[in-house]
């Protein structure tokens, strides 16, 4: 069940004033030096203390999105209480504090949860640089968009758009930063108003005057992996008469088929733009709230690859261009499978990886 998202002067009157005040109340009382003190102790000792690592962690995000909602009245309060903050100047200071933000909530995902990022092969930062791009990636596990925007901005140098679904902005500090950067939320078709946009609709706005920083960052698989919908994308191809596409899907065993309206949209729009495919492994399998409880402190080490494709290089045709974006998906299963971390994998090592360019949290 989703609960229906609220107005917006809701989520701004009350939700936001909610979390700083919870923020007031959690520093002072007891609860949260126990919290600093079980911290602690998770930290130096081994073992799961998931219990612990929960708390901690939850009270930590209230914290840091408190902190953001704070730090983002400041700036509405220069910008003349709103009158300037879509400028490009307060444009790019919402990107610093975006930047800012990214690097201290994975800083702490780090220490608390023990997991750990590498990027192998990813010629994103030479390649494209100077150029627009699209990244189009696969969607599995909790937390794949927040690594890829943190990517994006502190290790790539790029402002993200983004295409997320509209139930994130139940989160205060995500309602408020990402709506004044450029983003889209996109509400479920079964939800959607009548003469809402679309998906392709919305990402081609998205794409429009995309500058030489920015970065377009979609999901083409419209969610995260489960096999349930992997079945459901194939029986739909089925349904539509494309065969050979349903027949290229069934051999896609670790993602779905991907939907080709928003990224050819974005391409269309953007015709300047690179585009890298990225693939991760690490976090296929917690699919549920009980998955991620299993797995506490996860003790991941999460590994992504990005192919980049020049912008001469990307077909223009419609027909070539889907082709061309399911062959790439292929890519990324086959990927997926050969380097996918067995069940019973032990706590990472601090090992280098072959061909690597980029490793941090």
């Amino acid at each position: 069940m989703t609960w229906r998202l609220p107005p917006r002067w809701v989520r701004r009157v009350v939700l936001a004033p909610a979390i700083v005040a919870l923020a007031v109340l959690l520093v002072p009382t007891s609860l949260m030096l126990i919290l600093l003190v079980l911290g602690a102790v998770t930290w130096a000792l081994p073992g799961r203390l998931r219990v612990s690592r929960a708390l901690w962690m939850a009270s930590f995000y209230i914290l840091w999105d408190a902190a953001c909602l704070v730090a983002l009245l400041g700036l509405w309060i220069g910008s003349g209480f709103g009158w300037a903050i879509h400028r490009p100047a307060f444009e790019r200071a919402h990107y610093r504090l975006a930047r800012r933000m990214m690097q201290v909530l994975f800083w702490q995902v780090r220490w608390t949860l023990r997991l750990r990022i590498d990027i192998v092969d990813a010629d994103l930062g030479t390649v494209l640089t100077g150029q627009p791009v699209v990244v189009a990636s696969r969607h599995a596990g909790p937390g794949d968009s927040f690594i890829l925007v943190h990517a994006l901005l502190n290790w790539f140098d790029r402002e993200p758009r983004i295409v997320l679904k509209d139930t994130l902005q139940w989160d205060p500090a995500i309602d408020v930063l990402l709506n004044r950067l450029p983003t889209q939320f996109i509400t479920p078709r079964k939800a959607r108003r009548d003469g809402a946009p679309g998906l392709a609709a919305a990402v081609g706005d998205l794409a429009e005057g995309l500058g030489p920083r920015g970065a377009l960052l979609i999901f083409p698989e419209g969610g995260n992996f489960t096999p349930r919908r992997r079945r459901a994308r194939i029986d739909a191809l089925r349904r539509e008469g494309r065969d050979e596409l349903a027949v290229q899907a069934e051999q896609m065993t670790n993602v779905m088929a991907p939907h080709a309206g928003g990224v050819l949209s974005a391409l269309d729009e953007a015709p300047d733009a690179g585009v890298v495919f990225v693939g991760h492994t690490g976090l296929d399998r917690l699919v549920t709230v009980h998955d991620i409880w299993r797995e506490l402190p996860m003790d991941k080490r999460i590994v992504m690859k990005g192919w980049s494709v020049a912008p001469a290089d990307v077909p223009r045709d419609r027909d070539a261009a889907e082709e061309w974006l399911f062959a790439s998906w292929l890519r990324i299963d086959a990927w997926i499978e050969e380097n996918e971390p067995p069940a019973d994998e032990a706590e990472p090592t601090d090992r280098p990886v072959s061909g690597q360019t980029a490793s941090s949290t």
